[in-house]
């Protein structure tokens, strides 16, 4: 039987770089993020969707995400448009995935939003990514493009990181060396896909 592992962490904690140490060790990664870059990008089918329900935020690349944002961000009434158009196609590739890899005994849900969409529902266990707050804001504020404005904005949207790692089954602490997350990754894996 498949164990559903949810992977989650609020912004900068490092979840994408766990994510890719689960998905170097052979276990199935699906990533929430990259099926929303498909959806949106060139081609993707929720382009026509998305720029019906806000002009003006694609172009000949897909989505332009940065556009998009400045159209969402702070207005909750648009934000729920949104996720109204994105979540639905999210989970129909998400079952696709489960389909595909319905043998293997782990199975890794890369969900940032987890919490947020009630996505707990839908997975045996939950790890969360977390790392010190100085840690984090370093790492975001690094990104180009991101402003303390931003950030903020961003973090206004996830549960706390407190909340997260108190719901957790699993807390895997990216503030130290990669070796050290490794290693936690490797007992994860030990303990999980027997």
């Amino acid at each position: 039987m498949t164990i559903l592992l949810g992977l989650t962490g609020s912004i900068g904690m490092g979840k994408s770089t766990v994510a890719a140490m689960f998905a170097a060790r052979g276990v199935p990664v699906f990533d929430a993020d990259a099926a929303v870059h498909r959806l949106q990008g060139p081609g993707g089918r929720l382009v026509a969707a998305i720029e019906a329900a806000f002009p003006g935020t694609t172009g000949a690349d897909g989505v332009d995400r940065a556009a998009l944002g400045k159209t969402v961000l702070g207005d909750r009434a648009a934000l729920r448009r949104l996720e109204a158009l994105v979540h639905p196609a999210v989970a129909e590739e998400r079952r696709a995935f489960l389909e595909a890899n319905a043998q293997a005994p782990l199975v890794l849900l890369d969900i940032p939003l987890l919490f947020e969409t009630g996505g707990e529902a839908q997975v045996d266990k939950i790890a969360v990514v977390s790392a010190p707050a100085d840690v984090q804001r370093a790492r975001v504020l690094a990104r180009p493009g991101m402003t303390d404005e931003r950030f903020a904005a961003i973090l206004a949207r996830q549960t706390p990181d407190t909340e997260k790692r108190a719901r957790a089954d699993f807390v895997i602490d990216t503030g130290g060396a990669l070796a050290a997350t490794e290693a936690q990754v490797d007992a994860l894996i030990a303990c999980l896909a027997r």
